[in-house]
C-alpha cells in the first residue's frame, strides 16, 4: 500500500469518486447481464446502457445516438481521426498541431504510411494555435482538422470556437480531444462535429469513455464483431463503467462552476510562489488554460530527479520529459513551446482535481524551493549557465 499523502498527478488519472464506485457496484455481481441477451438480465443491464447514454446527452445537449461508448479517449480519438479517414472518398488531407496528444498525433500519423497527407501547425511560445494557420492550411483534399480543446501537460486552451467558424466555412470536419475539459470549462461541443472524453479524468473509472459524433458524420468502425453501439464499435459493453461515466459527467458538470474556481485560484497562488525560486520558468498560456494544470521547468535540474525527490516527501507530481525514453527526450509539447532543452528536461506538471485541498498545496510549495535548492547543489550545471 502506498503512502502518498498528497496526490497531485491528477491530470495523468484521478481517484474514482466514492459515489461513483457506489453507481457501478450493482452491476458487477446483481445487475451483471449480457446487454445484448434477450432475458431478463440481458434487459436490464440494457436499460442502464440507454439509461446512461440519454442521461449523457441530456447534460451536454446532444441526441444520445450521437454518443459512442469506448474503451477511453484514446479509442475515441483513433476512431474519430481513422474512422473517418477511412470514409473520406478522396479527401486525404488531415491537419493537426504539434502539441497533441500522441493518441491524435501518432493516429494520423499511422494515416501517413497508408497514404494520408499530415499538416502539423506551429504554436505559439504559450501552446496556442493562431486559426490564421488552420484556415490557411485548408486544402480541397483537406477532411479533417485536430485540435484538443485544453493541453494536458500545461493546460493552455484552443480557441475551438472559432476553429469551428473556419472548418464549417471550408466545408471541414473538426475533432477536439476534450479529455482534461470536462467538469472545468463548458465544452465546446456546439463548435466540433467530433469530441474524444475519458472518465478516468475527472473521478470516472479507468476503461471506459465515449466519442461525440455529430448526427450524419461518417465513420468506419475500427472494431468489427457484433455491430454494437449502433455498428459503430463491436464489442460487449462494459456496464459497470458506463454507468460510472454517466454518474461522474453528471458529478463533474454539477460541481464545475465552484471547482473551477476553487482550483484556479489554488494555480495563481501556486504560481506566484513558484515563481520565486530562481531559474524557474511558467509553461503554458497564463490566462487561457485550464485551472487545474501548471507546468514549470527549473534550471540545472532533471525533471525525474524532481518527480522522485518529491515523491520521497509523499507529494505525486510528474515531469514534462518521458522517463520511459531511453534517450531522456524532452515532451514534444515543450519543444514545440519553444523551452530550451537544459529546461525542458527540467519540467514538473502539477495538475489537481476535487480532492486537491489548501494544505496540500502548502505542503508542495513549502517542500519544493528546499528541494530545488538540494538538486542544484549536485548538478554539474548552474543556474543562469
Amino acid at each position: 500500500m502506498m503512502t502518498h499523502a498528497i496526490y497531485l498527478d491528477n491530470s495523468a488519472t484521478t481517484p474514482t469518486a466514492t459515489e461513483i464506485v457506489a453507481a457501478m457496484q450493482p452491476y458487477f455481481s446483481v445487475s451483471y447481464g449480457n446487454p445484448s441477451s434477450l432475458h431478463a438480465f440481458g434487459r436490464e443491464a440494457r436499460s442502464a446502457v440507454d439509461t446512461s447514454r440519454a442521461t449523457i446527452a441530456g447534460l451536454l445537449g446532444i441526441q444520445p445516438n450521437e454518443i459512442i461508448f469506448t474503451a477511453g479517449a484514446t479509442e475515441a480519438n483513433n476512431l474519430a481521426i481513422i474512422g473517418t479517414a477511412f470514409s473520406s472518398g478522396t479527401r486525404k488531407h488531415l491537419i493537426t498541431t504539434a502539441v497533441e496528444h500522441h493518441a491524435v498525433l501518432h493516429a494520423v500519423e499511422w494515416l501517413q504510411t497508408l497514404g494520408f497527407d499530415m499538416t502539423i501547425l506551429d504554436v505559439d511560445a504559450t501552446g496556442r494555435i493562431d486559426p490564421t494557420q488552420v484556415d490557411q492550411s485548408i486544402r480541397p483534399d483537406t477532411l479533417l482538422v485536430s485540435v484538443m480543446t485544453g493541453n494536458n501537460e500545461i493546460g493552455t486552451l484552443q480557441p475551438i470556437a472559432e476553429l469551428g467558424r473556419i472548418c464549417r466555412a471550408r466545408g471541414v470536419m473538426l475533432h477536439t480531444d476534450a479529455v482534461q475539459a470536462l467538469g472545468k470549462i463548458d465544452l465546446p461541443i456546439d463548435s466540433v462535429d467530433l469530441l474524444s472524453i475519458s472518465a478516468h479524468k475527472f473521478h470516472g473509472p479507468k476503461g471506459v469513455g465515449f466519442l461525440y459524433a455529430r448526427k450524419g458524420t461518417d465513420l468506419t468502425p475500427l472494431l468489427h464483431g457484433g455491430g454494437h453501439e449502433h455498428g459503430r464499435r463491436s464489442g460487449t459493453e462494459n456496464v459497470p463503467g458506463i454507468v460510472g461515466l454517466a454518474a461522474a459527467v453528471s458529478l463533474a458538470l454539477d460541481e464545475q462552476e465552484a471547482l473551477a474556481a476553487r482550483l484556479g485560484a489554488l494555480r495563481s497562488r501556486m504560481i506566484d510562489a513558484v515563481a520565486q525560486i530562481p531559474g524557474t520558468r511558467l509553461n503554458g498560456h497564463p490566462e487561457a488554460c485550464l485551472p487545474h494544470i501548471a507546468n514549470f521547468s527549473f534550471e540545472a535540474i532533471e525533471g525525474e530527479s524532481l518527480v522522485m525527490k518529491l515523491d520521497e516527501h509523499g507529494i505525486a507530481v510528474s515531469t514534462g520529459s518521458a522517463c520511459s525514453s531511453p534517450n531522456l527526450e524532452p515532451s514534444h509539447v515543450l519543444v514545440a513551446i519553444g523551452v530550451p532543452m537544459s529546461m525542458a528536461h527540467g519540467s514538473l506538471r502539477v495538475s489537481m482535481g476535487r480532492q486537491t485541498t489548501d494544505r496540500d498545496i502548502d505542503a508542495f510549495l513549502g517542500v519544493l524551493p528546499d528541494v530545488v535548492s538540494e538538486l542544484r547543489l549536485i548538478s554539474p550545471f548552474k543556474v543562469g549557465e
